[in-house]
């Protein structure tokens, strides 16, 4: 009989995708070949960073990545002592310490829930007063300990000096994983006192090889078509495969399109659809965000100029959905807010 899992309590587990595995429990790392050779030659070669940024699209494996070097640096330190590829073995006694979020030498800070129960807004610095006690002790292989923050974006103003007033006067044998999502938010003292670490969107075939994977019972048809709507995200292919995922990308797509002239009869029927639907709003914001971003980069790519007005419009969406999803906000409240966000954008900088 296989070992049981051991329950693991995290003040709020957002890296979770239903149906896949946590990020903490994931051994593999899929399509990021290249940022692991470079943290590979900086570990084992005993000269690691204080912090890595680790920057890239939701879902593209920046928490999984994190998770494989923890288990690397407590299992063997800053040594070539294991693998190239930084795995451990599952029952490795840090792995298996990791596994059920038990270690003494890792920490990882993320929004969590206030005295009412409901998920925070941002990461603030309550929850960055942690690192003080934390550094206070020693434990890993060496003495090494490891600090996830998940994501960086999510912090507020405070919390980003407690952060930075860390980084600079680092403890020994300290290691400082920042995962960001958009790391122009970061205030660039921080983002200089880290080593910048790029995560890329998955190929298509690394995208349909893993879904095969993880969605067997899907027609292969199906899973190309989540391949090709997520843009590199299996994380974002996850969550079109829950139930409403494709019909809700399909609005989001819709929104973005019409943001020039939004359809207020097709709003209200949304939001009369979205509160039916189990974090409806909060999947909604998701598939929003992340269309969004692609079609920033891909102008970019071209060439074209002022896509920062629509880059601090992504951001405003995002805390608006992030405030909306933790308030409990009525659905329609938020899908006008949204719209109007979109509308005022495409006026100021045209269509993206």
């Amino acid at each position: 009989m296989a070992p049981r899992k051991p329950k693991v309590q995290e003040s709020a587990e957002l890296d979770r995708v239903e149906g896949a595995p946590h990020p903490r429990e994931t051994m593999r790392l899929v399509g990021q070949d290249a940022a692991l050779s470079i943290v590979s030659r900086a570990l084992r070669g005993r000269r690691p960073p204080q912090a890595w940024l680790m920057c890239g699209p939701p879902g593209v494996g920046k928490a999984t990545m994190a998770y494989r070097i923890a288990r690397y640096l407590l299992a063997y330190g800053a040594s070539d002592q294991g693998p190239e590829d930084l795995s451990v073995a599952p029952n490795d006694p840090a792995a298996l310490q990791v596994l059920a979020g038990a270690h003494p030498g890792l920490l990882v800070l993320k929004r969590g829930y206030n005295d009412q129960g409901k998920l925070m807004t941002v990461l603030g610095v309550d929850e960055m007063s942690r690192l003080n006690s934390f550094f206070g002790m020693t434990s890993g292989a060496g003495g090494w300990r490891v600090v996830i923050i998940d994501t960086a974006d999510d912090m507020n103003d405070n919390a980003a000096n407690a952060l930075l007033k860390l980084l600079e006067e680092p403890p020994s044998r300290a290691m400082l994983l920042l995962l960001t999502n958009t790391p122009g938010r970061l205030l660039p003292t921080i983002r200089s006192r880290c080593q910048r670490l790029m995560l890329k969107p998955l190929s298509e075939t690394d995208m349909q090889s893993e879904l095969a994977k993880l969605l067997p019972d899907m027609a292969g048809e199906e899973r190309k078509s989540l391949a090709a709507l997520s843009g590199g995200s299996l994380g974002a292919a996850l969550r079109l495969a829950q139930g409403e995922g494709l019909a809700l990308a399909e609005q989001a797509t819709a929104l973005i399109d019409r943001a020039g002239n939004p359809d207020m009869l097709a709003l209200y029927s949304l939001s009369d659809k979205l509160s039916r639907i189990t974090d409806g709003l909060d999947l909604l914001g998701d598939f929003l965000a992340q269309n969004l971003t692609e079609r920033i980069r891909a102008r970019a790519m071209q060439g074209q100029t002022g896509l920062h007005k629509w880059v601090d419009a992504l951001e405003r969406l995002r805390r608006h959905f992030a405030r909306s999803d933790a308030l409990h906000l009525d659905p329609r409240q938020s899908l006008i807010g949204a719209a109007r966000e979109l509308s005022a954008t495409t006026r100021r900088a045209g269509p993206v």
